[in-house]
């Protein structure tokens, strides 16, 4: 049998440009699937199958939705989508005297509303291919810091969601979320640049001496997509290197 398309599970990706997003393309390609990766633009140099995707437009947008099973399908050309992984994400930082309504209410639409919408869309196609959904949240789901309002609400809420799913959708589709800590993305890196003492800090926080590589996540991701896991529905699997146990008492 040719190895095309058709005869390649398919992975669709969302958030695919980042740090995270990237490994996550790599781990899927090189497990044989065909990746779609989707980012809010085109990027024109990727090696996957590119579906750009507005993402906070997305939830009310009845022609867009439509639209993106059009792309997508015609994306597929036929190949099973065995997995959806929701790993875009907003995070706008503020204290609650900063948060501005429209960057909560984009905040929820990019992590939280999306899924909920692509689960609908994509729930034929993942059935048929007794699929799953793997959303990416974060520790901020249950420990956060000052200036997470926003982000902290929405991977509370996107937690519950997979949760909520996992037990709506039963045997037809399964669902989980990933909650890491830090995790050392270009993006996380360029914060630091000035302070590198701060990032050294930082890892030293974590109980295993260091913060998480995107492409550890990414292999998480690729289990809980694989038929090894398929009695794992409904769980948030902690990623944090031990400090979401561990208390900071200045003594």
């Amino acid at each position: 049998m040719a190895d095309g398309p058709a005869s390649r599970p398919a992975a669709l990706i969302t958030g695919a440009a980042g740090g995270i997003g990237q490994a996550l393309c790599e781990e899927f390609a090189d497990a044989g699937y065909q990746v779609i990766a989707s980012d809010l633009a085109a990027q024109p140099s990727s090696p996957y199958t590119d579906l750009p995707l507005d993402l906070a437009a997305l939830p009310g947008d009845d022609a867009l939705q439509q639209d993106v099973l059009r792309r997508l399908d015609a994306a597929l050309d036929g190949a099973p989508l065995k997995v959806c992984v929701n790993n875009a994400a907003v995070q706008i930082l503020g204290q609650l005297p900063e948060v501005r309504d429209q960057d909560f209410q984009r905040t929820v639409a990019v992590n939280v509303f999306a899924p909920l919408v692509l689960a609908r869309l994509l729930l034929p196609r993942l059935e048929a291919a007794r699929g799953s959904i793997v959303n990416i949240g974060s520790i901020h789901a249950r420990a956060t810091k000052p200036g997470f309002v926003s982000y902290a609400t929405s991977k509370a809420a996107l937690r519950g969601l997979t949760q909520a799913l996992a037990v709506d959708l039963g045997a037809r589709v399964r669902v989980n979320v990933i909650e890491p800590a830090a995790v050392a993305t270009d993006m996380l890196k360029a914060g630091f640049a000035d302070d590198p003492d701060g990032y050294q800090e930082l890892a030293a926080y974590h109980p295993v001496g260091r913060i998480a590589e995107p492409a550890e996540i990414a292999r998480m991701a690729l289990y809980l997509a694989s038929d090894d896991a398929a009695f794992i529905s409904g769980a948030a699997i902690d990623m944090h290197g031990g400090i979401g146990v561990r208390l900071h008492d200045p003594a």
